[in-house]
């Protein structure tokens, strides 16, 4: 198994990565969903997060949003570490991070301009009129109509509300840029137009960008890293050019979509594993 903090896989190497996840550990409960994560990237690296389900990638996105604290490691941007309690009330924190949720977290009762820029207008960055222009300019980066704007989430469908929530993310301009599955249900002209938009996102503004995708093609050729999660653990973590020589069978079967490998599934009755 290539370890996440072996030199030659490590995304960055520096004695300060500007975003590095040391020995994560978070637990609910008895139920361990994330062992001993270690990752790091500097600003404007890009990541790409594949693995089977309830791998544990979408807890790690919260925690290094800081919706979730951590039992035991670390997360520290630029040194502070936010995962040693709930750092969602920390302005100075989720001013500089923008997350799509996997269920995109839309608020029911707000007009979609209004859940675009709801921080901006929540910290007074914006007037509710500077908010409506800003919403609309967002939308229109993803495919969306100014129509949309006045409509409720509920008058989407899941695709549209989808580009909602990756409007949202990337309101404030953020400095790290976290993503759950930004593509799914998304069409194959939309999912390039999307991809192309957070590339040059990355490019301009050196923002640092974590994708958990599904999507193997994407995660093979879009982003600069790529890490492999099976368990609550990380099994590869290294630079694209390096995964056809990664001889990792965790990485292997996830890229190919094999039912053949180490992952296999589980029963939730039993714990019982499902091998074709």
């Amino acid at each position: 198994m290539t370890l996440p903090n072996d030199t030659a896989q490590n995304p960055a190497n520096a004695t300060s990565p500007f975003l590095a996840i040391h020995n994560l550990v978070k637990k609910f409960g008895e139920n361990t969903v994330l062992d001993d994560v270690s990752l790091s990237l500097d600003r404007g690296q890009t990541m790409a997060i594949i693995g089977p389900s309830a791998a544990g990638k979408s807890v790690l996105l919260k925690c290094m949003a800081g919706v979730y604290g951590a039992n035991q490691g670390s997360v520290l941007i630029e040194g502070k570490n936010i995962a040693e309690n709930d750092a969602s009330n920390d302005a100075s924190w989720t001013d500089r991070v923008g997350m799509l949720f996997q269920q995109n977290a839309l608020f029911d009762s707000l007009p979609i301009w209004q859940n675009v820029c709801f921080q901006l207008i929540e910290n007074g960055s914006l007037s509710r009129k500077q908010a409506k222009e800003r919403a609309v300019e967002l939308l229109g980066l993803v495919g969306l109509d100014a129509d949309s704007a006045t409509l409720r989430p509920a008058d989407l469908s899941g695709g549209m509300q989808k580009r909602v929530g990756i409007a949202r993310a990337i309101a404030n301009n953020p400095e790290i840029l976290l993503l759950d599955n930004p593509t799914a249900g998304l069409d194959p002209v939309l999912s390039n137009h999307i991809e192309n938009m957070i590339e040059t996102i990355a490019k301009k503004h050196k923002t640092t960008v974590i994708t958990v995708t599904n999507d193997m093609e994407i995660a093979r050729n879009r982003y600069d890293f790529l890490t492999m999660m099976h368990e609550g653990r990380v099994y590869w973590s290294g630079k694209r050019d390096d995964i056809s020589d990664a001889h990792n069978e965790h990485l292997t079967q996830m890229l190919k979509g094999s039912s053949q490998g180490p992952i296999s599934m589980r029963t939730r009755n039993r714990g019982q594993h499902l091998v074709a």
